[in-house]
């Protein structure tokens, strides 16, 4: 299928999203985003888990903060995603000098040719729909904190002036993992702001030999195809919306959440040992949200147990406050989410009755 042409096939889901034939649609949706991939693997090779989570989130309004070691194209794989998606993108590179106004813009005095004066906002890079905020922890908190209300009421304060931000709009933060020299960790009240913490591990062999005969062969770079925009985005987002999420997906969610919490009674006993402080209810949102949006990508109709499971690392990674009894037993989050999801079950169906009996 020619570009064009694909990208006539996708606006048909924002076209007819108000119709009730969800189904095709959905089965649309999983080729749309099979579509996205395709384009997304000319540039970046591998990493199929983390650029499926980043998808999730984007179709959900949600940010995403990326950990991973210098060199693994976290960067590039942003830009390319906003490239595919052909919205509008700035990228902020995150540095100790940094100033809230370098993000969300500021107010200028400007003199008219009669000699009056006025201010004017003049916008940051903030006023866009995809926000790369490159390595964010080497800025102070100060100036972290510039992202907070953008990032949870999707606006900015400035002055007495509050402005809307583009729609759709979303925050992509890298950070670092290894190099702590000269960082600020991020405040509990911004982490709990990102939908997923999104892994970037090292590549396979026969990735790492697709890497580098790509990059060393010489002539020109591929260009990925613009499949979408931020109309047909929004169409996309409003889909996954209508994705059923069924009583038994939630409470297996808000069971599974309240198990990380030390204080809460049905809290296993190795959370009681090894975690200081367990997740908050955004967490449980975002558990829902984010099966909604596995099971669009998969033209599926409903969320399953297994959505639920597949979304507890991102999701549940920064939020699970692991202690040094946890460091000394060398257990890290991602492992206590493990045998979190070994141990709580998720609940059990009830079974009606037939008629006339009981």
């Amino acid at each position: 299928m020619e570009n064009g042409e694909e990208r006539q096939e996708v606006e048909k889901i924002s076209a007819q999203g108000g119709q009730h034939n969800l189904g095709a649609l959905l089965q649309e949706f999983g080729r749309t985003k099979i579509a996205l991939e395709n384009e997304l693997a000319k540039v970046v090779v591998g990493q199929k888990d983390a650029i499926r989570q980043i998808f999730a989130a984007i179709f959900t309004r949600g940010h995403c903060l990326l950990e991973g070691v210098p060199g693994l194209a976290k960067t590039l794989t942003v830009q390319t995603i906003a490239k595919i998606l052909d919205v509008k993108f700035r990228r902020i590179q995150f540095t100790p000098d940094l100033t809230p106004t370098d993000v969300t813009g500021a107010e200028v005095l400007e003199e008219d040719a009669q000699g009056k004066r006025s201010f004017r906002f003049v916008e940051g890079p903030v006023f866009t729909n995809i926000l790369l905020a490159d390595e964010i922890n080497r800025t102070p908190p100060k100036t972290q904190s510039a992202l907070l209300q953008a990032m949870q009421e999707r606006e900015v304060t400035v002055g007495t002036k509050t402005y809307k931000l583009p729609d759709p709009f979303l925050v992509i933060a890298t950070q670092n993992p290894i190099d702590q020299e000269g960082t600020y960790p991020l405040p509990e009240a911004q982490l709990d702001r990102f939908m997923f913490n999104v892994k970037i591990d090292y590549p396979t062999l026969e990735e790492e030999e697709k890497i580098l005969t790509a990059t060393t062969r010489g002539g020109e770079s591929p260009e990925p195809a613009k499949l979408l925009n931020g109309k047909v985005l929004i169409g996309m987002q409003r889909l996954v919306s209508m994705v059923a999420a069924s009583q038994y997906a939630i409470q297996y969610a808000t069971r599974l959440v309240r198990a990380t919490r030390p204080t809460d009674e049905s809290a296993p006993d190795f959370i009681r040992d090894w975690v200081d402080f367990g997740a908050g209810p955004r967490a449980g949102q975002y558990l829902i949200n984010a099966g909604k949006a596995f099971a669009a990508m998969d033209g599926r109709f409903a969320v399953s147990i297994e959505d639920v499971k597949s979304a507890a690392y991102p999701v549940l990674r920064k939020r699970i406050g692991a202690n040094f009894q946890a460091q000394a037993e060398g257990m890290n989050t991602d492992k206590i989410i493990e045998k979190l999801l070994e141990t709580v079950p998720p609940p059990k169906i009830e079974k009606f009755s037939k008629r006339g009996e009981g």
